[in-house]
């Protein structure tokens, strides 16, 4: 029998994969935009590994041991540093395995129960709301409904380029 988790976790792979493919092909132009009001594929990436700050895994772990009990999000921030300007496709790569292995680390000790009983409150700092949030509302709207939707943007640069 497939539980929850089980489909979430299917679901982290899933999302990985895509974004690792639509990456391919893409190291010489990570900096690239169709005008200057759009993201780079490297501000797409480090805005979703890095919201909330830190990453959606260090929430999962916050939430799932009980240490945290609310959270801010800053939307729209691309969370590049001078460091990440710099790293090439490989060092994304790297990044991006990383949070996905705490992802998968989080929710693996997590049980379907968890999913609709551990609760945050989610601070939006940019847009002045709050609500409490449950890891299964995190996981299908912060994450897999978010990454979905910044994935598109890397679709479309692959198409803007040609790649």
């Amino acid at each position: 029998m497939t539980t929850r988790i089980d489909e979430h976790l299917e679901n982290f792979r899933e999302i990985e994969a895509q974004l690792l493919r639509f990456l391919d092909g893409m190291d010489y132009c990570l900096d690239w935009k169709p005008e200057a009001s759009a993201w780079s594929a490297r501000q797409v990436v480090y805005h979703l590994l890095e919201t909330p700050e830190g990453g959606l895994h260090q929430v999962l772990w916050g939430m799932l041991s009980g240490e945290l009990e609310e959270f801010e999000i800053w939307a729209d921030l691309d969370n590049l540093t001078p460091d990440r300007l710099t790293y090439d496709i490989e060092q994304l790569r790297e990044d991006i395995g990383e949070f996905f292995r705490g992802m998968a680390e989080a929710l693996e000790t997590a049980n379907d129960d968890d999913l609709d009983v551990k609760a945050v409150l989610a601070r939006s700092m940019t847009r002045g709301r709050e609500n409490e949030r449950t890891l299964q509302m995190l996981l299908e709207g912060l994450f897999a409904h978010h990454w979905r939707n910044h994935l598109e943007q890397i679709v479309e640069l692959r198409k803007s380029l040609g790649v």
